[in-house]
């Protein structure tokens, strides 16, 4: 019985998705789940061990996510479907770990090296007046390039980022955390894993109180009054710390003003 290589499995799925942009057939849909469905086993394997939920739901959440990708998908936009579709599975089952407040372990050596890291990246930039790469994070670290990009990942998806709350900012009105990041199809727990990561970084090259007042408002859903609480401080300077990481936020992720 011939196999079907990796390449003709390709031009299958595109075009499968080509017929699907033009019919909208659950038919259709329904062989694109079946034919991509290694994508769903390979992030429902990856979260059971992080938070031990069941298998079988992580996989009936993933597929959730891989329909919405396949819904999603514009072959004109010339990106390949699997890169696509990781994000909206990912995120779909960090919706639902969320929801049920299931709490992402992260290993104490992950922690250390994490906070390692953030010393390692502040000389850096002070000496090389840039971010450094993963491989020269790693290097730094004494660590595979590999595991520091686990590392990684385990420490951004250890709490939420609240990306879609509106925040009064002065004089330009209102903003929020998810308009730092370049595409917006991602926005929320759909938010693109390379994007988040690089948020959450730049989160944390910024001073403890400005820090400290974003995490507040976004990662905790608090007022800007209830931070202000929290922090001992006023209303007032939570608003201008609020604009001034968010400001240097912009910087940090390259985000340039229309």
């Amino acid at each position: 019985m011939p196999t079907t290589t990796s390449e003709e499995l390709k031009h299958e799925i595109c075009q499968l998705l080509r017929e699907y942009e033009q019919s909208r057939s659950e038919t259709i849909r329904n062989e694109l789940v079946k034919l991509n469905f290694g994508l769903v086993r390979k992030e429902a394997h990856y979260w059971m061990n992080q938070c031990r939920e069941n298998y079988d739901d992580l996989l009936q959440v993933g597929s959730l996510g891989l329909i919405r990708a396949i819904e999603k998908f514009q072959l004109s936009k010339g990106n390949a479907f699997s890169s696509f579709a990781i994000p909206y599975i990912r995120g779909e089952i960090q919706h639902y770990l969320r929801d049920k407040g299931v709490t992402v372990r992260i290993p104490r050596r992950y922690l250390a090296l994490q906070e390692q890291s953030v010393r390692v990246t502040r000389c850096f930039q002070e000496k090389h007046n840039r971010q450094p790469t993963d491989t020269e994070l790693a290097a730094a670290l004494a660590i595979s390039v590999e595991q520091w990009q686990e590392i990684k990942l385990a420490w951004v998806n250890r709490a939420p980022l609240s990306l879609d709350v509106p925040v009064l900012d002065g004089e330009e009105g209102t903003t929020c955390l998810g308009e730092l990041v370049p595409d917006p199809r991602y926005r929320s727990f759909q938010l693109a894993q390379e994007d988040r990561i690089r948020l959450q970084q730049a989160l944390f090259q910024l001073e403890k109180c400005t820090r400290e007042v974003l995490e507040g408002v976004f990662l905790q859903d608090l007022t800007q009054k209830q931070v202000a609480e929290l922090l001992g401080i006023s209303v007032v300077t939570v608003s201008r710390r609020v604009k001034k990481g968010l400001g240097l936020l912009k910087n940090l992720m390259g985000v340039t003003e229309d």
